[in-house]
């Protein structure tokens, strides 16, 4: 039985996937194997992936480190927060939209994010995973990003196994770099693309229609799987009535479609096959692809609380240029809009409060951890 982690993308929710990985390294034993031999991400989920995987030492210490990463994060590591900065970027985007760019040397967005790509640098050790795989330690590493030339949805992937075709979606084995990374977290007019061979890519949640089939190509029938989404929370809560939708508000729902709603309609579909599963009896079946279909366990970890809501508490934390575009767009304390500030909060209290809400989430599921991993309590 092989198990894979996947862990999704969030921007700055994903603080939370270090809360829950804290959590899962304090319920094995502490010379537990490396419990996750196959690793998938995508956007703010291939950054933990990486960091992760791309340094020396235990599982726990490895955790340890990434719970240090989130917890001492600010924008100002992530993107440039100065006014000329933003401003600069901002006219040239309204530009774009009358003007022929096909001839700019960068790519356009309203944010630089080459503070990132230098944080990255320092804690990303590409040898240390490219030896974790030849040890056999890792089975496969991989991440996605979105083709701008294409539409589809590439898993760049290490390890050793074939390559992949399906609709909209394919795998490719390389070796990973930091453009790689850089592309997958590339969220479209925030970040820019990034330019891998001979083509851009960009934000690898926006086009991966099946976020948990990486894991299944290279291998995995058993799949840890941890979220960002708080609909479950939000479904039990009484639907409010709202005036018109302001921009921030809609550019919420387009981010939450993006990072949220693919990966809960992709688990949807893998429930839906694992019931057929149960019951099919695969010497009585007519259909000769039945015996492709199998079960495939799986555990998902996901917030109990609402984090639009949390969000609302920590928009003081963003630099004042991202406070104003948020209050220009109408992402005031009480309204939806406030879901896109909780994907720019990359700060220490709002981070912080993730972790530990990853990591009580977990242990309250301990037993089911515990049943995964076939360990006994």
């Amino acid at each position: 039985m092989t198990t894979a982690l996947i862990l999704s993308g969030g921007g700055a929710r994903a603080a939370y996937q270090a809360g829950v990985l804290k959590a899962v390294a304090k319920i094995l034993p502490a010379n537990a194997y490396n419990p996750f031999p196959i690793i998938c991400g995508t956007s703010a989920g291939a950054i933990n992936t990486l960091a992760l995987v791309g340094r020396q030492g235990s599982f726990n210490s490895r955790v340890m480190e990434l719970e240090n990463l989130w917890r001492n994060l600010t924008a100002e590591k992530v993107y440039r927060t100065d006014c000329l900065s933003v401003l600069s970027n901002t006219v040239k985007l309204a530009l774009s939209v009358f003007l022929n760019t096909a001839g700019i040397p960068q790519p356009l967005a309203l944010l630089d994010n080459a503070p990132l790509k230098k944080l990255l640098e320092e804690i990303v050790n590409f040898h240390d995973m490219d030896e974790a795989i030849a040890s056999g330690y890792l089975k496969a590493v991989a991440i996605t990003a979105m083709s701008y030339s294409t539409g589809q949805s590439i898993s760049f992937f290490q390890g050793d196994h074939d390559n992949w075709k399906r609709a909209r979606r394919m795998g490719l084995r390389t070796g990973l770099t930091l453009d790689h990374l850089m592309a997958s977290a590339a969220i479209p007019t925030l970040f820019p693309p990034v330019k891998i061979g001979t083509s851009y890519f960009g934000d690898g949640a926006l086009r991966q229609l099946k976020p948990l089939s990486p894991a299944l190509h290279l291998g995995a029938d058993r799949l840890f799987v941890i979220g960002v989404s708080d609909n479950a929370v939000q479904r039990n809560r009484p639907e409010a009535s709202y005036r018109s939708p302001t921009i921030a508000q809609m550019i919420g729902h387009m981010l939450n479609s993006a990072f949220i709603d693919t990966l809960e309609s992709d688990l949807e579909t893998l429930r839906a096959i694992n019931n057929i599963a149960r019951s099919m009896d695969a010497s009585d079946c007519e259909y000769p692809d039945s015996a492709d279909i199998k079960y495939i366990e799986y555990l998902t970890i996901t917030p109990s609380m609402a984090i639009n809501e949390l969000a609302e508490h920590y928009v003081h934390e963003l630099p004042r240029t991202v406070r104003t575009f948020l209050r220009v767009t109408g992402a005031k304390a009480g309204q939806s809009g406030s879901s896109a500030a909780s994907y720019l909060l990359f700060e220490p209290g709002f981070c912080g409060q993730l972790i530990d809400m990853g990591y009580e989430d977990t242990l309250k599921q301990k037993n089911e951890v515990l049943d995964f991993f076939r360990i006994t309590a």
